[in-house]
């Protein structure tokens, strides 16, 4: 038995090389026609990933066979996201650094929990976050750790939130969790995104719980009539809306909330990355001055999924909610040198408002010491990548681009005679073709048609069509073709 192993063992080692090789040529093959094809899988190539649903084999068929399978019915039955005319959701392409960063860390394979496990993947991660708390313009001393999206993200930063809301009113929520601990008021928007209320439900807050604040007509926290918070209290405020781009009023909020000694947490899932360019910077004034941060990297910073951003003003608050202790465990690594001080933030770039400076710790945390999961992949190696390709130009460059594709966009759906509900700030649109009934039946040609591929919303009570322009491969030839395939739909 252990000879035929053996053997097996040996002719995969041989194989190995080619059928990488394979692999590298079919995903080149896809990625060269992603431009071209529909943004939508034929309903014919959907159906026929009906033959990659059999029977669990019992000896296992070759590999090659195997990867050849994948890519026969897997590749036709995908949606083209990462081209350059998908506007669904908030879904970025994938820059090629992304993505050759991405197929390198995949041989490399390795678990990013400890440094011990990869003194590589600890030193990307820990220079990745830094740079990211630079771009973003948020306070020296914040650390964070990459989950896998926004959702973890923001389960992770109100996790931190809780436990120091309630260790300031005497009790230990990580030690004993909320059974008879000081009820917490949570505060947010009435516009907040729906994994905000999913990660307030994960940490044991309450989906419903929340005293939700009034949005104005782009959904924005309306700064009146604010009401008064005693006791542990966290405040849950948005960097973006998913529809209209807007964010919230920081200023005014962010002292509002620590006047009443309360927590403020921003979801940032895209909208953050206004505060990485000048031109757009403004639209999110003041959001460094709260307590925590959410964004994900995937969606507009085009790196490849899952890459998720939880981000903490003072690091001990994350770590104390979600260090993990056992014999076999090393602490902190003490083979880092400590993290060195940030680079000087351009003078362009506004100081955050002022508070108290964190006492770090000796060394920085682990990152299965402060992110939910333990064993992890090692996603700052490709945030890294990302973000010394593009620099600081680079990606105030994507952000400014994308958002004037957004206005382009927009103006050619004004021109066509809809309607567009939001101001584009940002790089999100709204169209309203009339009644739910037309809408709906003019996205769902768009969809079928297949040029581009924009999803159904519902804003302010209308059924509407959004587009959210997020890919680093978009054009203005590419916002041109759609914007008449768009028009073509609804004059039909």
């Amino acid at each position: 038995m252990i000879s035929r192993l053996a053997s097996e063992v040996e002719a995969d080692l041989a194989g190995r090389p080619a059928l990488l090789r394979d692999a590298c040529s079919r995903a080149l093959a896809y990625l060269s026609g992603l431009g071209d094809r529909p943004v939508a899988p034929a309903a014919a190539d959907v159906a026929a990933l009906n033959r990659l649903d059999f029977a669990l084999p019992g000896a296992g068929q070759d590999a090659a066979s195997v990867l050849a399978l994948l890519d026969d019915y897997g590749s036709p039955g995908t949606v083209a996201s990462g081209g350059p005319r998908y506007f669904g959701f908030v879904t970025g392409g994938a820059l090629p650094i992304a993505q050759a960063a991405a197929w390198l860390t995949a041989a490399w394979d390795q678990n990013a929990a400890l440094s011990v496990m990869s003194p590589t993947a600890s030193v990307l991660n820990r220079v990745a976050l830094r740079w990211v708390t630079e771009l973003l313009g948020l306070p020296e001393g914040t650390g964070g750790g990459f989950v896998t999206g926004a959702t973890m993200a923001n389960a992770a930063c109100l996790a931190a939130a809780r436990d120091a809301v309630l260790a300031g009113h005497g009790w230990d929520a990580a030690g004993q969790g909320l059974v008879g601990a000081p009820p917490v008021t949570v505060v947010a928007g009435a516009q907040a995104h729906t994994t905000v209320r999913k990660a307030l439900g994960l940490v044991g807050l309450g989906r419903d719980r929340a005293l939700l604040l009034p949005a104005d007509g782009q959904g924005r926290i309306v700064p009146r009539g604010l009401p008064a918070l005693t006791g542990p209290a966290l405040v849950c405020l948005q960097a973006g809306n998913v529809n209209t781009g807007a964010s919230d009023p920081f200023g005014p909020l962010v002292d509002w909330a620590h006047e009443n000694g309360a927590w403020v947490h921003v979801d940032g899932a895209f909208g953050l990355w206004a505060a990485a360019s000048p031109g757009t910077a403004g639209q999110v004034a003041g959001v460094a001055a709260a307590d925590s941060w959410a964004t994900d990297a995937h969606k507009w910073l085009n790196t490849t999924y899952d890459c998720g951003i939880a981000l903490v003003a003072d690091p001990r608050a994350l770590r104390s909610a979600m260090e993990a202790t056992a014999a076999y465990l090393p602490e902190d690594a003490t083979l880092l040198a400590p993290t060195p001080p940030p680079h000087p933030r351009p003078a362009a770039t506004p100081p955050p408002r002022p508070r108290p400076a964190p006492t770090p710790p000796p060394h920085p945390s682990e990152p299965m010491h402060v992110t939910p999961q333990s064993s992890q992949r090692a996603r700052g190696a490709e945030m890294w990548a990302v973000l010394a390709t593009l620099g600081r130009d680079g990606v105030a460059a994507l952000v400014d681009r994308t958002c004037a594709l957004a206005r382009r966009f927009a103006d050619g759906m004004r021109a066509a005679g809809y309607s567009v509900a939001n101001d584009v700030v940002l790089n999100q649109v709204v169209v309203d073709f009339g009644d739910e009934a037309r809408t709906s039946a003019v996205i769902a040609a768009v969809q079928e048609e297949g040029t581009c591929w924009c999803g159904p919303t519902v804003w302010q009570g209308r059924a509407a069509m959004r587009v959210s322009v997020s890919g680093w491969n978009t054009t203005a030839q590419d916002i041109d073709r759609s914007v008449a395939a768009v028009t073509a739909c609804a004059t039909r």
